[in-house]
């Protein structure tokens, strides 16, 4: 593989202006950057990216820590993140924790501040003392889909106001005409579902309808179905489904045809979310969308003003600013009617 040296002997320049012309930085003539290029071609020359990291202090990458990439809202996340990276030239690595705790710090050991100079995390089931300790070291940190705009977390993030779209999901099914709704919780009750929980209850409590049943279940299909069999198994007289996340939704319309129940005929649907499966599914799924594409790039902006503020003009990493930790809000979420509601099945 021909090396930086290679090419600037072949183009008759320093390996200093190489590397300015790869980085697009500096003051090289038009004539010159074009001699720079033909030598890299001619050469089939490339980049180390790992060997640049450690020369540098910094990386051209950056790393996204998801809980679960089985989870199919973490790719669709991951696909807007890496076309949001890639307008500044940043690559992105996925960080998959497998919702265990110990793995997300051994990403932040070994890849944070080494091959990444920045770290995006969504919903990974990190310890914040870790995410503070990474911080602290001097890579940024970006929180992702933070679900209580009103609850800073302590940390850079961007929210969305998830409590909203549980209430918005509440407020479709009364306007509906529904009053038995069970709903499905998928995480645990002080979980990071609780928020979009709270706001379907406001919903209820707000139009004087009983607060029904609940389960706490998986945030999967499979968590939905075995909540919905549970759940009408206990009241067969519920008329209508919320579920915290699309997933859950999903299995709760499997469950209601392995029952015989049609939907929306006699048993209603909703969702949050809105993944790519939502609208594919038959009956396509009525469900609250977050804007999830604005999301990826507010913040992998708001990480690269981190990263850009974080080095002095030596390029060397200094320490974050605990005065000021700096919140992004996305617009908020909208109701998708489908055709998974309708009004509820006579007495």
């Amino acid at each position: 593989m021909p090396t930086l040296n290679e090419v600037a002997r072949h183009a008759g320049v320093t390996p200093a202006t190489v590397s300015n012309v790869l980085r697009n930085r500096g003051r090289v003539g038009e004539t010159t950057r074009q001699r720079v290029l033909e030598a890299v071609a001619a050469l089939g020359y490339r980049p180390h990216l790992a060997a640049r990291a450690l020369a540098e202090g910094r990386a051209p990458t950056l790393a996204l820590m998801v809980s679960s990439i089985a989870n199919p809202f973490y790719p669709e996340f991951a696909l807007a993140v890496e076309r949001a990276a890639r307008t500044s030239g940043h690559f992105v690595i996925i960080c998959n924790t497998n919702e265990d705790p110990l793995t997300g710090r051994a990403y932040l050991d070994q890849i944070a501040g080494t091959l990444s100079e920045g770290v995006l995390v969504t919903n990974a089931n990190l310890d914040f003392a870790d995410l503070h300790t990474t911080e602290a070291r001097g890579t940024p940190v970006v929180l992702c889909m933070w679900e209580r705009p009103h609850e800073p977390p302590g940390l850079p993030c961007v929210a969305v106001d998830f409590r909203l779209a549980g209430e918005l999901a509440g407020q479709h099914l009364l306007a509906l005409g529904h009053r038995r709704i069970g709903a499905i919780v998928g995480s645990k009750a002080t979980g990071v579902h609780a928020a979009r929980y709270q706001g379907f209850v406001d919903a209820l409590h707000a139009a004087g309808a009983p607060k029904g049943r609940v389960k706490h279940a998986l945030d999967t299909i499979q968590g939905g179905y075995t909540a919905t069999r549970a759940l009408l198994d206990a009241d067969p007289t519920i008329t209508a489904i919320f579920a915290t996340n699309d997933l859950p939704a999903l299995g709760a319309m499997h469950a209601a045809a392995d029952l015989g129940l049609s939907v929306p005929g006699e048993l209603s649907v909703i969702g949050i979310t809105d993944i790519q499966l939502a609208r594919e599914s038959r009956p396509a799924l009525t469900t609250v969308a977050v804007p999830t594409v604005e999301v990826a790039g507010l913040a992998v902006s708001l990480l690269r003003e981190l990263i850009e503020s974080s080095y002095g003009q030596a390029g060397k990493a200094a320490a974050p600013d605990a005065v000021t930790v700096p919140m992004r809000i996305s617009s908020p979420p909208e109701l998708v009617v489908r055709a998974s509601t309708g009004v509820p099945r006579s007495p």
